[in-house]
């Protein structure tokens, strides 16, 4: 291995590392071109592979097995834990396993895309240049990982949101890295269709953004004199964006997550630089604080995880396509007018890259054309072999939120009815980010799969 550095954070040991990974794997198998060797500075060039490994203190001694995290995302990077309780299900994942955070190709300390990352290339080199980026890439980047730093060892994986996207290619491709896996709120359907995905989840935006008004009734209001504010399009964001109504609406993106309502409605109610009084109570046009401003730039920029919105309608595409994707959010949500930056009271949208944000959101406009050219690709890596997960022999845990914003339920125990030796943990109990919060989630998958002998031979 690749050791950078070897330190203590709180009730954490932490090793720093990095490899090099083939900028493109032109669809070979990571044992190839390890028995081959991998020439890193052969003309299709090398990027780097930053992960970390994290055991807890007691245990850094101990011959533990390997648990490999697959973050959400797209584009984003794995957790930087305070301690063990800062992210719930480290605390009780260090008790079991070393566990292997490793930042997805593009994201954290690995090799990142930024905008400048395509300087002076044409919309379609830099257009095949975000694919490269995408799961069938990241899958073997993890598998090559796993052969050559950790000499073949079999891991376990924890995939949460897009992990459980990634989780599914990995077993698709290489399932024999894997000893059994757990999934959080991220089972796709398969066959994957980005239209498909957002006929289910914009109806769960507009239910969420009801939801909101029913707790913060006064809320409708306030909103809405917000958004008349901004319907004149002179306000501006500290950055000197434009502060659209658009740009408001995106404020409804983690409504998926606890606590998000509680969030939002403290953000609604210092917007006003005359705070003690309702809007328009005054007589007078009500003034946008500059905190409030601030405060949703940095909600909504992408400053910090710029491949987020140009990569995200393209995890759901699976090899050739039939048709291109062409804003499979935007043009679901031309048919609900309810959306409508006029309607009122107004609705918050969810997590969809819209077109317009790649021309008001100074930190994606680089990415422009090369959206209009993905936008009408129909070329990608295959992600999924439906027949090898009909066959599957990796123990799969699944927790399954009911009520999830991002990834239907319905969605997910239909892909889960057809993947061999999975198991689904359905509740309402948690929204989609339930592993973050406490120990709870995590225990539950784990010891569902050690009574269920699903780790025997392993720990």
């Amino acid at each position: 291995m690749t050791l950078l550095a070897k330190y203590h954070v709180p009730g954490l040991v932490v090793e720093d590392h990095a490899i090099e990974v083939p900028l493109d794997w032109h669809g070979r198998d990571p044992l190839d071109v390890v028995k081959s060797g991998f020439d890193e500075s052969g003309e299709d060039g090398s990027i780097g592979l930053f992960y970390r490994v994290l055991c807890a203190p007691e245990h850094v001694h101990d011959d533990l097995p390997l648990l490999v995290f697959l973050q959400g995302g797209p584009g984003g990077q794995c957790p930087r834990p305070t301690g063990p309780d800062d992210d719930g299900w480290i605390a009780e994942a260090i008790r079991h396993f070393r566990v292997i955070l490793p930042d997805q190709r593009g994201t954290g300390r690995s090799t990142r895309v930024e905008p400048r990352s395509i300087d002076g290339m044409s919309a379609r080199q830099a257009a095949d240049h975000l694919k490269k980026f995408l799961a069938d890439s990241i899958i073997r980047d993890f598998e090559y990982l796993r052969l050559t730093e950790f000499r073949g060892r079999r891991w376990v994986s924890l995939g949460q949101s897009y992990g459980g996207f990634l989780t599914l290619t990995y077993l698709s491709l290489f399932p024999r890295g894997l000893a059994a896996s757990f999934t959080t709120g991220g089972i796709p359907h398969v066959p994957a269709s980005a239209a498909e995905v957002y006929a289910h989840t914009v109806p769960r935006m507009r239910r969420k953004t009801e939801q909101y008004y029913e707790r913060y009734p006064q809320d409708r209001e306030r909103v809405a004199a917000v958004a008349d504010l901004l319907a004149g399009g002179e306000v501006k964001l500290p950055n000197g964006d434009p502060f659209s109504v658009r740009r408001l609406q995106m404020l409804g993106s983690d409504f998926g997550m606890k606590p998000s309502f509680e969030r939002l409605h403290w953000l609604i109610d210092q917007a006003f630089v005359d705070g003690a009084l309702e809007p328009g109570d005054s007589g007078e046009t009500p003034v946008l604080s500059t905190g409030f401003a601030m405060d949703v730039l940095s909600r909504t920029a992408s400053y910090g995880r710029p491949l987020y919105w140009p990569l995200q309608e393209f995890i759901y595409a699976d090899g050739e396509l039939d048709q291109p994707i062409r804003w499979a959010a935007w043009t679901e949500l031309q048919r609900h007018p309810e959306f409508a930056v006029d309607a009122r009271p107004l609705m918050f949208t969810g997590e969809a890259a819209l077109p317009w944000m790649f021309e008001e959101d100074s930190s994606l406009t680089p990415f422009r054309p090369v959206m209009d050219v993905l936008m009408e690709d129909t070329r990608f890596g295959r992600i999924y072999d439906v027949d090898q997960l009909a066959r599957n022999e990796v123990p799969l845990q699944a927790a399954v939120y009911f009520d999830d914003m991002y990834v239907d339920s319905s969605m997910q125990l239909d892909t889960l009815s057809r993947i061999g030796r999975s198991h689904a943990w359905v509740t309402n109990e948690f929204e989609h980010d339930g592993v973050h919060h406490g120990t709870t989630v995590f225990r539950h998958l784990y010891e569902e799969a050690l009574n269920r002998g699903d780790l025997d031979g392993l720990l």
